[in-house]
């Protein structure tokens, strides 16, 4: 198929002396400018910083935790404190960090970009899902200023329902408000693609961060709104007295569980897709090859938010579920993974006999690789009834579900910070500093959740206070692996800072990469493109001739 340029040029001509017309960064400086902004590139930095700041909420409220561990006896926090900061980080880290974390930045920044479109299709409903994001989250902060909550994240009823006497109401409608912000998102997402490519942007030409994109678009608006009604019932309950979930009245706690784990699970993968996107941009840009079996990564990426509506049950293999829909659910699991085992085979294919280049956004795919392979793999012990009895809610679940979605997320999230940030600011950061950070992180996240598989499988069971002595070197291990984390985690903020203001101009594509976003300048105008894009064949790669700007700036 021949290449097809966009028509469309961009609305305004370039300033007298000036080659490029006024980028995002630096057309009007004031705060109303970029408060009612509908430009989606500002809008995803606004995501950007807001996430960041609830990310190092959830990351002090964790380390409270991790000191709290270090000794068996419970002498740092009492266990009120100690179960309120518990759910402070599941709360904070999972609503507000890890479902918008790739979604609302990179995608809000990239996707338009990546079609040859100008803007999401809504943009004022762009800025206005912003706008519930943090209501959302001032909510949560009146949580933590009303005394906190201590259900942990999932608010198991009927603690959260009859028991509790903290600020459950409170907490539960600031994620019930962000829901909305999620659903937003996806919608604008799904039109965008659908009415917005570039002529020539076929769906089978689409890079594979845009499908990510389209599929976890599919899942937020199909699923976000199971959890709102869920949490609306608590609100129901614990307001008016309905007996909705009070077994004694004639209401069912299971239909709780049954709810949230049919949105929770799906969940999983609003955080997981993403980051395989990133993971397939990054891989085939630093291998310098066209993606292995490109067809077969789109159809597992669908398949993955498709099968996932379907799992929810192995959540509940202890709760009293039937064993025939034990077996089912059991099943359903396994096959989840399948196309998950695709996407893992086909970027080690892309990589074998690659000229990999080991820049820092390579570096942190390879951490993502690694973190979700175990996480996956861990994924089908729990996903077998017999394990899953003998170590459900102990550290082994939690070791699980970090490897997925933190040690997988983060690690994108990482990986797309550095790849793209040459074309957010039209600035390189310090290579050096970068590689050491993603290198700190992979070997951080294993020494910190690695023991727990370990004191989970021998009986710890997760959310306790005080532990036997026994237990303690693995906590001190997990401790001592969360500070190596946490410098790894806080390095890029300040060389990126720093890169901001004094770091090397970029140039429009320093990684020599492919795809329509490296096609605008560095950083990109309030259109997008000066001249028309030209769609071509994805991942086009080919051996580099020379090193890229990261590595002349190495060497």
């Amino acid at each position: 198929m021949s290449d097809v340029a966009h028509p469309a040029a961009p609305d305004h001509p370039a300033t007298p002396g000036s080659a490029v017309p006024p980028d995002y960064l630096h057309d009007g400086h004031t705060l109303r400018s970029w408060l009612f902004t509908t430009d989606h590139k500002r809008i995803a930095i606004l995501f950007a910083l807001s996430i960041t700041l609830f990310f190092f909420i959830g990351a002090i409220a964790i380390s409270v935790v991790r000191l709290e561990l270090v000794t068996p006896a419970g002498d740092l926090v009492s266990d009120d404190t100690y179960n309120k900061m518990f759910t402070l980080h599941g709360i904070v880290m999972v609503w507000f960090f890890l479902i918008p974390s790739i979604p609302a930045t990179f995608g809000n920044f990239l996707l338009p970009l990546m079609i040859g479109a100008k803007d999401l299709a809504f943009p004022r409903i762009n800025v206005l899902s912003w706008y519930l994001y943090v209501a959302g989250a001032l909510l949560t902060v009146v949580t933590i200023i009303a005394g906190g909550v201590d259900t942990g994240w999932t608010f198991y009823v009927p603690y959260s329902t009859m028991f509790s006497n903290t600020a459950v109401l409170t907490a539960a409608m600031g994620v019930f408000v962000n829901g909305f912000s999620s659903v937003l998102t996806g919608v604008n997402f799904i039109a965008t693609t659908h009415v917005l490519r570039a002529p020539g942007m076929t769906w089978f030409r689409l890079p594979l961060f845009v499908w990510a994109m389209y599929a976890t678009s599919l899942v937020m608006v199909l699923a976000t709104p199971v959890l709102a009604m869920t949490l609306l019932l608590i609100v129901v309950e614990r307001w008016f007295d309905l007996p909705v979930f009070d077994a004694s009245r004639g209401g069912d706690p299971l239909l709780f569980q049954h709810l949230f784990w049919f949105y929770s699970h799906p969940a999983v993968y609003i955080m997981v897709l993403p980051a395989m996107g990133v993971a397939s941009e990054l891989i085939a840009c630093f291998a310098r090859r066209r993606l292995f079996g490109y067809s077969f990564m789109v159809y597992a990426l669908v398949a993955i938010a498709v099968i996932g509506f379907f799992v929810w049950g192995h959540h509940m293999f202890v709760s009293g579920q039937s064993p025939y829909a034990n077996v089912v659910f059991s099943f359903l699991s396994f096959m989840v993974a399948v196309p998950s085992a695709i996407k893992v085979f086909n970027w080690t294919a892309t990589l074998y006999r690659g000229s990999i280049g080991f820049d820092a956004p390579m570096l942190y795919a390879f951490g993502f690789l690694g973190l979700f392979t175990i996480g996956g793999l861990t994924g089908l012990f729990l996903a077998t009834v017999p394990i899953d009895i003998h170590v459900t809610d102990t550290y082994f679940v939690v070791a699980h579900f970090h490897y997925i979605m933190v040690g997988g997320t983060v690690s994108a999230f990482f990986g797309a910070l550095h790849f793209w940030w040459p074309k957010i600011t039209g600035r390189l950061y310090p290579e050096t500093l970068a590689r050491i950070a993603a290198v700190l992180m992979f070997f951080g996240f294993n020494l910190t959740f690695f023991p727990q598989f370990v004191m989970g499988y021998l009986g710890m069971p997760r959310r306790y206070h005080v532990y036997p002595p026994e237990f303690q070197i693995y906590h001190v291990l997990s401790t001592s692996g969360a500070a190596l984390l946490g410098v790894a985690y806080v390095m890029p903020l300040f060389y990126l800072i720093w890169s901001f203001r004094w770091g090397a101009r970029a140039g429009a594509n320093p990684w020599r990469a492919k795809g329509l976003e490296w096609q605008a300048p560095s950083p990109p105008p309030r259109d997008n493109f000066l001249t028309p894009p030209v769609v071509g064949e994805p991942y086009d790669y080919h051996p580099p001739e020379g090193p890229t700007a990261a590595e002349e700036q190495v060497a």
